[in-house]
């Protein structure tokens, strides 16, 4: 933002006070640059995970190793996937993950 003469430029904030009583100062509610850090025992147990499911998918049958392919996008810690494909994904793998067991 600049002043009517475009001399003068401002970054961030810029406050002016003419009198008054009380004043404390500038209350700010911003929310952090990009995404909340991750926990790094949650991160380690998805990368975990994603080791096991890749063994998993070595020894299943094409239509089963393409579900898997499927849902490996989804097991993740990236705050953007959406938790309802995350637990569809879970389930995919859990229920491929049974029937190998079985």
């Amino acid at each position: 933002m600049s002043d009517m003469s475009g001399n003068n430029f401002y970054f961030g904030d810029n406050v002016t006070m003419h009198g008054g009583t009380g004043n404390t100062g500038i209350a700010k509610h911003q929310t952090p640059a990009g995404p909340p850090p991750v926990d790094p025992v949650l991160q380690a147990a998805v990368e975990e995970l994603r080791l096991l499911v890749g063994t998993l998918r070595e020894q299943v049958p094409a239509a089963s190793a393409q579900a898997i392919d499927d849902s490996l996008p989804a097991l993740t810690t990236d705050p953007g996937t959406a938790p309802r494909e995350r637990h569809r994904a879970l389930m995919a793998v859990a229920g491929i993950a049974a029937t190998v067991g079985a």
